[in-house]
């Protein structure tokens, strides 16, 4: 039976963790974490994560603007709010919920926030940090499966760690991540020959490829982690993984469930990184 990796619980104490880090700093400082979040459009999806970090930001003691835009925005007005919030003291974070409309440049968006606020760990400037081992702002979703993974006391260092998916959201910087704690990576992706084989030399599996149960049984060495960090919906509209659970979890060692693993460590990340952009701004 493997250990089950429940991010839900080391989410909630990582936004307590937070949480105490905010009152202190009000009450030392006198200084409240800020964050906006920025929505372009009536994606549901985006509406229910924005809602989610905004409930997060308040139980957290966070200041916690939500700026919503229309569909047909221009994207000078756009950037104008971003240069806006760019310059403005009380927010120590800034985040534009993806995808935006199609008639928008992401990249141009992304860029226009200052490094210093950007708490999604996308800009050009942290992501060269994060390749160089500077300490920065680390993406979210990636930070929180190192966050996982140290905190269940499984060992990185001097591991092989595959990583399935070479996204800049998820794959490259989970790759990254687990360099710099000494993992010796792989990272493989659609053009991978016999995939299977090099899945099955990891004692360390982070998939992210967004394909519903792809990691199957016999792409999995026994007493393997295995995080997953896909989140699609099955034909009866369940949400599932990128492993295939049910047939994986009776070989690993530990590994994550979906929902309720990696998903809710994203927004906990967040709340860490809007608190430590919020406590460089004191140095």
């Amino acid at each position: 039976m493997a250990i089950i990796i429940d991010g839900k619980a080391t989410s909630a104490i990582i936004k307590e963790e937070v949480r105490v880090e905010a009152e202190q700093l009000k009450a030392e400082k006198g200084l409240t974490p800020g964050l906006a979040v920025i929505i372009v459009g009536e994606n549901p999806a985006s509406k229910v994560y924005v809602r989610n970090k905004h409930q997060s930001c308040i139980k957290a003691g966070m200041h916690s603007v939500v700026i919503e835009m229309p569909e047909d925005i221009a994207e000078e007005t756009l950037l104008e709010e971003i240069a806006a919030l760019n310059v403005d003291p009380t927010i120590h974070g800034i985040l534009v919920q993806l995808p935006l409309p199609k008639h928008i440049n992401e990249d141009k968006v992304l860029n226009a926030i200052v490094p210093e606020k950007d708490v999604d760990g996308f800009h050009p400037t942290n992501v060269g940090y994060m390749t160089i081992g500077t300490p920065t702002v680390l993406p979210c979703t990636p930070a929180g499966v190192i966050e996982l993974l140290e905190r269940y006391n499984i060992e990185i260092s001097g591991k092989k760690c595959v990583v399935i998916g070479r996204s800049n959201i998820v794959g490259k910087p989970a790759a990254l991540l687990l360099l710099a704690k000494n993992g010796t990576v792989t990272v493989c992706h659609s053009r991978t020959k016999d995939l299977a084989a090099v899945c099955r030399e990891a004692d360390i599996l982070v998939v992210a490829i967004g394909k519903a149960k792809f990691v199957t049984a016999d792409m999995v060495k026994p007493g393997a982690v295995v995080i997953d960090v896909g989140i699609n919906r099955n034909e009866e509209g369940k949400l599932v993984g990128d492993v295939d659970f049910d047939a994986v979890e009776p070989i690993a060692s530990a590994i994550t469930p979906v929902p309720g693993g990696v998903g809710p460590m994203t927004i906990a990340m967040l709340m860490k990184n809007t608190l430590e952009c919020a406590k460089a701004t004191l140095k």
